[in-house]
C-alpha cells in the first residue's frame, strides 16, 4: 500500500507545477510555492498557470503558496524546481528551517555558472549533510500533463532513498528507475539542452535530418565524453537521463531550447532570442558552464564549443558548421 506523503514543489514552473498535479492525482498532501506573490494569486483564482502551463487545471487539492513556512515547515519531501541560476538564491532562504530528516529532490537541469557546480552539489554545499535525489530524464511538462507515458531516473547515491522517490513518483503513466551514478544523470540532463540549440539552428537553416542525426550522435559522444572526465559512469548517458532526454528536447514541439536555436538560426542575437519566451532557456547558461568545464577537464567538446561561439562570440551560425564539417578527418569511435 503506497505511503501518502506531506510533499512541497518549490517552483511554480511548468515542470514544478505539472509535478504537483501528478503528486496530487497519487493521493500525496502538495503544496506548490512559487516566488511571486501576485502571480501565485492569480494561478490559485484560475487554477490555470497560463503563462507556463496553459490549459491544464490544477487541483484544488494542491495548495499554492508564496509562503515558504507553508512550503517547508510539515514536508516530508521538497522537489526543487527553480531554475539553475536561481538556485544558490533560492535554497539560501531556507537556511533558518528545521530541515533534519526531510528529503530533497532536485528536478532542476542546468550547471551553475561560475561554480560550474551541479545542483545536488549546491542543494549540499548551502543546506549541508542532507538527503538528497535526483530526478532527471525525457520529460516535457506538457506531455506529462496530458497522461502521455514518461519514463524518467531516480538517482541518489543512497539506493534506499532512490527507491523512496521512486516510489513516491512512479504512476501507470509515469514511469520511474533508479540510477546510482548522480553526477552522470546531472550532466546528462544538463548538456542535452545544449545540443538541443545547435538542433534548434540546424533545423532553422534548413540542413533536414541527416543534420539532426551528426548533432544527436556526435553531441551525445561529447556529453559523455566530458562526464566521464567528471567521474561518470559512460553507460549512464546511453540511458533515459542521457540518450533519452537529449532526443526528446531535440525533437519536440515544446522544446524551448530547439526553439531558441531557431531563432538564432534565424539571425537574432542571444538577447532577442530570450526575450520571445516567459520561461527560462536553461541551455544558454548551461552553455557558458560546459565550455568552461571542458577547458578545465581538457575534454574536446567541437559541438558545445561553436555554440558557445555562437552565443558569446556572435559568430555566425553557418560559420560555425563550416568549421565543424572542416575539421580534420578522423576514425569514428570515443576520443
Amino acid at each position: 500500500m503506497l505511503k501518502m506523503r506531506n510533499i512541497s514543489i518549490i517552483g511554480d514552473g511548468g515542470w514544478g507545477t505539472t509535478l504537483a498535479i501528478l503528486l496530487s492525482g497519487k493521493g500525496h498532501d502538495v503544496t506548490l510555492w512559487g516566488a511571486f506573490p501576485e502571480y501565485v494569486e492569480m494561478v490559485k483564482a484560475k487554477r490555470v498557470s497560463e503563462k507556463f502551463l496553459p490549459g491544464v487545471k490544477i487541483p484544488h487539492e494542491v495548495n499554492i503558496t508564496a509562503s515558504l513556512d507553508e512550503a517547508i515547515d510539515d514536508r516530508e519531501i521538497i522537489v526543487l524546481a527553480v531554475p539553475s541560476q536561481y538556485m544558490r538564491g533560492v535554497l539560501a532562504r531556507f537556511t533558518p528551517y528545521k530541515l533534519s530528516g526531510k528529503v530533497f529532490v532536485s528536478v532542476t537541469k542546468g550547471i551553475e555558472n561560475k561554480t560550474l557546480k551541479r545542483m545536488s552539489e549546491i542543494v549540499r554545499e548551502i543546506l549541508g549533510d542532507i538527503d538528497v535525489c535526483v530526478l532527471s530524464g525525457p520529460s516535457i511538462a506538457q506531455e506529462v500533463a496530458q497522461g502521455s507515458p514518461t519514463t524518467l531516473v531516480a538517482s541518489s547515491g543512497n539506493v534506499v532513498l532512490a527507491k523512496m522517490v521512486q516510489d513516491v513518483f512512479i504512476t501507470d503513466r509515469f514511469r520511474v528507475y533508479t540510477n546510482s551514478d548522480v553526477t552522470g544523470v546531472e550532466l546528462g540532463g544538463s548538456l542535452k539542452n545544449i545540443i538541443a540549440i545547435a538542433a534548434g539552428i540546424s533545423d532553422s537553416l534548413g540542413f533536414g535530418t541527416n543534420a539532426k542525426a551528426a548533432l544527436l550522435t556526435r553531441g551525445l559522444i561529447e556529453m559523455a565524453r566530458l562526464g566521464v572526465a567528471m567521474g561518470a559512469k559512460k553507460d549512464t548517458f546511453y540511458g533515459l537521463s542521457g540518450l533519452g532526454d537529449l532526443t526528446t528536447t531535440c525533437i519536440s514541439k515544446y522544446s524551448r531550447n530547439h526553439h531558441f536555436g531557431e531563432e538564432i538560426g534565424k539571425g537574432k542575437s542571444l538577447k532577442d532570442a530570450l526575450k520571445e519566451t516567459e520561461m527560462v532557456v536553461e541551455g544558454v547558461a548551461t552553455t557558458e558552464s560546459a565550455y568552461e568545464l571542458a577547458k578545465r577537464h581538457n575534454a574536446e567538446m567541437p559541438i558545445i564549443t561553436e555554440i558557445y561561439k555562437v552565443l558569446y562570440e556572435n559568430k555566425d551560425p553557418k560559420r560555425g558548421v563550416h568549421d565543424l564539417m572542416t575539421r580534420s578527418p578522423r576514425e569514428e569511435g570515443f576520443y
